[in-house]
């Protein structure tokens, strides 16, 4: 069970996400919605994780046996269709430390590869399954980060594994030597030239006008 707690919580309700590998996503996401739905009728001011995880003790194994019903025999099974994603997303800088910890857990907790160019600009790539790569851009931007947005999406329908679809190995954090005032507010900025060499190694290097607005150079 992940948990997201808001500043003002316990005013305001976490956000929780329930994940496993003993439920398919129909019983997951409604096991996810039943258990917003539990959260929401416990009076505001209420600490209500331990709540959460009794409500979780109390009811998983009815919907692991549910999703165990639905599943097919293996004879009869079709080939799983996956829908695979990968986001290029674009913020004016990153640097607090805290931040890109947050960002390199996040897109590991959820299986996806790419990287997060910390300083100025910041950039972040993130690849994988929709559904996951759509939750780390819903995380990421909570409760709310100023200016970033996501430039570029590209999606693909892939029968059976998406390992193939990947342009990167793993999920990394990348500096590049930086130029600028290294004074209390850290305004420096990255070398843009090696950070397109990086893009070109890993077949990218399209992007960067898109990011940018102007043509890539070495």
């Amino acid at each position: 069970m992940h948990v997201s707690l808001p500043h003002n919580y316990p005013q305001e309700e976490p956000r929780l996400f329930v994940r496993s590998s003993a439920l398919d996503r129909q019983q997951q996401k409604l096991l996810n919605k039943f258990l917003a739905s539990q959260i929401s009728s416990l009076d505001r001011g209420e600490l209500c994780i331990t709540s959460a995880v009794q409500w979780l003790q109390d009811n998983i194994t009815s919907y692991i046996q549910s999703a165990k019903q639905h599943v097919e025999p293996e004879s009869d099974m079709k080939e799983c269709v996956t829908t695979f994603h990968r986001m290029w997303i674009y913020s004016h800088h990153i640097y607090r430390q805290e931040l890109r910890k947050k960002i390199v857990d996040y897109a590991k907790r959820l299986n996806l590869t790419g990287f997060c160019l910390s300083g100025k600009p910041g950039v972040i790539c993130v690849e994988g399954e929709k559904e996951q790569c759509e939750e780390f851009w819903h995380d990421i931007r909570y409760p709310k980060w100023k200016h970033i947005s996501c430039k570029h999406t590209e999606s693909k329908e892939v029968t059976g594994k998406i390992d193939g679809m990947r342009l990167f190995h793993s999920f990394e954090e990348v500096m590049f030597a930086a130029h600028g005032d290294y004074g209390l507010r850290n305004d420096y900025h990255m070398d843009l030239g090696q950070f397109f060499e990086y893009l070109k190694q890993h077949q990218s290097e399209h992007i960067f006008q898109i990011l940018f607005g102007i043509e890539g150079k070495s």
